[in-house]
């Protein structure tokens, strides 16, 4: 029984004691697990603030106790960051692994590959004259290169950001070409406004779905022409270009051969008399009747899957791409040195760019390993 300072009962529920630090968070903690009603939370709530040192945890405080505790590492929280927004299976299953540490261990592994490295090089700088001391073997230039290798293949993974934010697909081409239409159509609602005024469309429309358990966000745009004598419509048309440069796929509705590179051609409005034909369109279409939208749909999937982390994949986001590209860097330079002081100062900073990225910083764990594996002071 839950009661309240007078003695008034507040609710029938059950309390979980966990004791740190085998929980979560590493330290203490107790579950409520109460009567659903809005009520019964609130009243618990109220009764709990007002005890001494009871405060409402702040957005993300126990993920961040986590890792302030070591329970988690920086790449798990942000794992778990992406296991909460998901919204799609794909999403789910790349997140769950994030969190779950698949990226972690991986880069821990790396970490330890290059400690070893490291090691051999504080032995031959620090150790040279000792009998039991040898040169840098033979090996240790291309252990180098096959790191630097496999972390070069890691970063071919697809993008957290394509994941999360969906497989982007602008609908572009003139003024009237059935944009807005068949924009409507791919994201099944009235979102667009479409009527036979050419420029109806003015601004940058953009709306996530999700086709087939993939994430999508499509984009609707202003035609496309030359001029414009409308200062508005001007300004949307800029906006277009910039959503053609930004977009995964790019659907061109206009003539045929003058879309952007790798766009796909799309025949649109085909049940109308005067349409714009072409000659060797991806798709035909209307999407009125919806003829051939669901192929449309279909091929959309398949393009986008193929961008998308395969399960037990790894998506790295923009953060973790840009310090395993930096420890690439390092080891590469690493590689291509003699100066065993320069070499060392490679391996260094790719062991910074492991800890920032798991959002670590440690400088002796080289000594523990140096020490550790050549028995020096016996």
């Amino acid at each position: 029984m839950l009661r309240g300072p007078e003695g008034e009962l507040l609710d029938d529920g059950l309390v979980l004691w966990f004791p740190g630090p085998n929980t979560a968070t590493g330290e203490d903690l107790a579950e409520f697990h109460l009567h659903g009603g809005r009520a019964v939370v609130a009243a618990i709530e109220r009764e709990l603030g007002s005890l001494p040192g009871f405060r409402r945890a702040l957005p993300g405080e126990f993920t961040r106790r986590s890792f302030a505790n070591g329970r988690i590492d920086l790449a798990e929280a942000e794992g778990l960051a992406d296991l909460l927004s998901a919204e799609t299976e794909l999403q789910r299953q790349a997140a769950i692994g994030m969190a779950g540490g698949v990226l972690s261990r991986r880069v821990e592994e790396w970490r330890d590959r290059v400690l070893g490295l490291s090691a051999q090089l504080e032995a031959v700088l620090d150790f040279e004259d000792e009998d039991d001391i040898g040169l840098l073997p033979v090996t240790f230039g291309r252990a180098i290169e096959e790191l630097a290798g496999e972390i070069a293949a890691a970063l071919s993974a697809p993008s957290a950001e394509t994941l999360r934010e969906g497989y982007r697909v602008a609908l572009a081409g003139p003024p009237n070409a059935g944009k807005s239409t068949l924009f409507n159509a791919l994201i099944e609602s009235e979102a667009a406004i479409t009527t036979p005024i050419a420029g109806t469309t003015r601004d940058v429309l953009v709306r996530p779905v999700a086709l087939g358990g993939v994430p999508f966000s499509f984009v609707d745009m202003a035609g496309l022409r030359d001029e414009s004598l409308d200062p508005v419509e001007a300004i949307g048309i800029e906006r277009a270009q910039v959503e053609i440069e930004r977009a995964d796929l790019v659907l061109w509705l206009g003539p045929e051969g003058d879309g952007p590179e790798g766009s796909w051609e799309i025949e649109a409005q085909c049940d109308r008399q005067g349409h714009l034909s072409k000659r060797l369109p991806r798709y035909r279409v209307s999407a009125v009747t919806g003829e051939n939208i669901g192929q449309l749909k279909q091929g959309l999937i398949d393009v986008a899957y193929l961008a998308m982390p395969k399960p037990g994949e790894t998506a790295l986001n923009r953060r973790q791409r840009l310090l395993l590209e930096e420890a690439v860097g390092s080891l590469e330079s690493a590689s291509a040195e003699r100066d065993p002081l320069l070499r060392g100062e490679g391996l260094r900073q790719c062991r910074l760019a492991f800890d920032r990225l798991v959002g670590r910083s440690s400088t002796e764990d080289v000594l523990d390993v140096l020490f550790g594996r050549f028995c020096i002071g016996k």
